[in-house]
C-alpha cells in the first residue's frame, strides 16, 4: 500500500492555498456529488484541527477531516467530522487510514470518547472501526444520518 502524508493543523496554520483546497474538496463532495445545499462555514472550523492526506508525489489533497470537542448531554466528546475523499482517490483504503489517524491523535492526546454523525451508508464502515450506532436515523441537511459513538 502507498504511503500518504497526513498532517493535522490548526486554523492558524493553514496557508491560504491548503484552505482553497480543503474547502474545495468539502464542496465537491458535499455539495455538488451530494446535491446538499447547506451551510458548510459552521463556525467549528476556528477551534478545529484539520488532518489532511496528501499524494507522496504530487501533494495533492486526497482526503479531509476534521477534529473538534463538543458536548452532548453535559458529556464532553472528540467529534470527527467533514471526513470525505475526493473521488479520484476513493477505494484505496484512504478513508479507513485518515480515520484511524484521527482515532490515534484523539485517543493520544485527548482521551475523550469519540463521536461522528455518520450518513447512515456508512454506519459498516465506521462499526469497522470500533464505533456503535446511538441514535434512531434522523435527517441532517436532507441527508439520513446516525450518531455513533467509540468510547476510549
Amino acid at each position: 500500500m502507498e504511503s500518504y502524508h497526513y498532517d493535522f493543523k490548526r486554523w492558524s496554520e493553514l496557508g491560504t492555498s491548503e484552505l482553497y483546497q480543503l474547502l474545495q474538496l468539502r464542496s465537491e463532495v458535499f455539495v455538488v456529488e451530494q446535491e446538499c445545499a447547506y451551510q458548510d462555514l459552521d463556525g467549528q472550523d476556528f477551534e478545529a484541527l484539520h488532518l489532511t492526506a496528501r499524494a507522496p508525489t504530487t501533494q495533492s489533497l486526497m482526503a479531509y477531516a476534521r477534529v473538534y470537542t463538543t458536548k452532548i448531554d453535559e458529556k464532553e466528546y472528540a467529534a470527527i467530522g467533514r471526513v470525505c475523499t475526493a473521488k479520484k482517490y476513493r477505494g484505496q483504503g484512504i478513508s479507513r487510514q485518515l480515520m484511524e489517524r484521527a482515532i490515534q491523535f484523539i485517543n493520544e492526546k485527548q482521551e475523550l470518547p469519540i463521536t461522528v454523525s455518520a450518513q447512515a451508508y456508512l454506519e459498516v464502515f465506521y462499526q469497522s472501526l470500533g464505533f456503535e450506532t446511538v441514535s434512531e436515523p434522523y435527517l441532517e441537511d436532507g441527508i439520513p444520518h446516525i450518531r455513533m459513538v467509540r468510547e476510549k
